[in-house]
């Protein structure tokens, strides 16, 4: 076994398809489309009106009595959903005491408390007050949620917050792997967290990156993106921490790569040198080759520029073998959901491991030659991934590639 091994013992989530794990494995397996009418704002101003909302969210519903909802945001309240049923999942609800002093806490994060910021500024410019109410701003930093996380929780390891826009949640778990390898902290709670709000949603419009009615990835038709919100939840330990409390393992994160394409505030360079760099600095931190490579969870926005840099970029990696790698996006499913969008996307990888089966890109029904890469169109595909790449690539240049595989006692996936 292998000692700087970091295994994944709890997963969680709550997205536009689902509100927890086991609803999302058979969403995803069906192909459960979530974008659709906005209804948290008001859209008529805009060029599209739709997005992977989150309905029928009550916090209450996932969140016990004794924790308390005051000054928690959507954003916040999606992340401790996720979180609880992580660590109940892990075997570590409640939580021990013992083990809080050794328990870090690393979220991506994006809008934080902005949805509702938004009306309460609104009032704001609209009556002309003399101040704004402290309270209405308590959340609306995007590190908020890591802070009620480890508040209610009394974790006191080590918090962070990344903010590298959409690759914020695979570089939390990134970070948050290397955290328990070089011995900072035995378990973290790591992921990334996002709602819609109408700065995000009037900023992708203005720059006219969504489709008018939903994403389709990598098809010759595409517009653009579809937004979304969510939050996704990992537990990682350490090997000897997990097995030493019986815990049940469901993967390993083997790897983790970041980069910078140094280009441009939100197109990608165009010759995927910074996707190449990332992907291939995963494979060398997992110490694995393109040909251990069972499945690639793609960036894939649906953006003309993002997808034809993404797959060029994977050519490049993965050469011959890239005809033979399944590529996918469920963004198709569950939009854009931007700082949660690598930690929602690295729990869809895990129960690809888990159940064996590839998630589908929907929405696609016209190929791109440009693009031609088996995407698993239409429909998911039965299979056992025993190695997955998770690419996130963010505006700004801002690049995370994640590997995660299947582990077994006999040593893992490798």
């Amino acid at each position: 076994m292998k000692s700087d091994c970091v295994v994944v013992t709890g997963r969680g989530t709550v997205n536009a398809i689902a509100k927890n794990v086991k609803a999302f494995a058979s969403a995803l397996k069906a192909g459960v489309c979530g974008i659709g009418p906005v209804t948290l704002f008001d859209t008529s101003g805009y060029r599209s009106h739709t997005g992977a909302q989150v309905r029928d969210f009550d916090p209450r519903r996932h969140i016990p009595e004794e924790y308390t909802l005051k000054r928690m945001s959507r954003s916040d309240c999606m992340a401790m959903a996720a979180t609880l049923e992580a660590l109940s999942e892990a075997g570590l609800k409640p939580f021990p005491e013992e083990l809080a002093a050794d328990t870090g806490v690393v979220i991506g994060g994006g809008a934080g408390g902005m949805l509702e910021c938004e009306p309460v500024f609104a009032r704001y410019l609209e009556n002309g007050a003399d101040r704004l109410p402290g309270s209405a701003f308590a959340s609306f930093s995007c590190a908020s949620s890591a802070d009620h996380i480890a508040t209610h929780l009394k974790l006191m390891g080590p918090k962070t917050t990344f903010m590298t826009a959409c690759s914020s949640g695979a570089t939390a778990i990134g970070y948050a792997a290397d955290l328990i390898r070089q011995e900072a902290a035995d378990a973290v709670v790591c992921g990334g967290t996002e709602p819609l709000c109408r700065i995000t949603y009037s900023a992708f419009n203005a720059l006219q990156a969504v489709d008018p009615d939903y994403c389709r990835p990598f098809d010759r038709h595409r517009r653009g993106m579809s937004l979304g919100e969510g939050a996704g939840i990992l537990i990682l330990e350490s090997l000897d921490h997990a097995l030493k409390r019986g815990a049940r393992i469901y993967g390993e994160v083997l790897g983790c790569g970041i980069s910078c394409d140094a280009n441009h505030m939100t197109a990608p360079d165009p010759k995927a040198a910074g996707a190449v760099g990332a992907m291939t600095a995963a494979l060398a931190d997992a110490g694995i080759s393109p040909k251990d490579v069972d499945y690639i969870n793609a960036h894939g926005t649906a953006t003309p520029a993002n997808d034809l840099m993404e797959i060029q970029g994977i050519k490049t990696v993965f050469g011959s073998r890239a005809q033979h790698v399944p590529v996918s996006s469920t963004k198709s499913m569950i939009g854009h959901t931007l700082g949660a969008a690598g930690a929602i996307e690295a729990v869809v990888c895990m129960l690809a491991i888990e159940q064996g089966f590839l998630p589908p890109t929907i929405h696609h029904e016209t190929p791109d030659e440009a693009c031609d890469l088996d995407v698993v169109p239409g429909r998911s595909r039965e299979t056992a991934p025993n190695i997955v790449l998770s690419n996130s690539f963010a505006f700004g240049g801002n690049n995370t590639s994640l590997v995660l595989g299947r582990w077994s006692r006999s040593g893992g996936a490798r």
